[in-house]
């Protein structure tokens, strides 16, 4: 059988001090959702707008890399809107590390068992 998995990753290059990382694309089977998974470093805290933009050239950002990828003629809309552009993700959050946050902790596994503090 052939196999119609496909596999993709768009690299993230902010500018100086702006946010770097990968987002990994898959799809299993010519129909079947594509799923992104990735990780970002330096999102400013608060949401950003996350589209998929029609030509791959970012040299002058959104100006070169034309407008959302809308190959079906709809509008404009949130990810979960049935009549959206193709392109439309959604929105990121960027979040601060506060203090309730496990970043930078460690990670524990004990020799015995835990007694719950009784």
């Amino acid at each position: 059988p052939h196999d119609n998995k496909v596999n993709a990753i768009a690299v993230i290059t902010g500018r100086e001090g702006g946010p770097k990382g990968s987002i990994f694309f898959s799809q299993d089977g010519d129909h079947g959702p594509t799923i992104l998974n990735g990780y970002l470093h330096g999102l400013p805290p608060g949401h950003h707008g996350f589209h998929v933009h029609a030509a791959g050239d970012t040299r002058h950002e959104c100006n070169s890399a034309g407008s959302h990828f809308d190959p079906h003629n709809m509008s404009h809309g949130g990810k979960e809107d049935e009549h959206r552009h193709v392109g439309d993700l959604g929105n990121l959050f960027g979040d601060v590390y506060g203090p309730d946050s496990i970043i930078g902790r460690a990670i524990v596994i004990h020799k015995d068992q835990d007694d719950f503090g009784r």
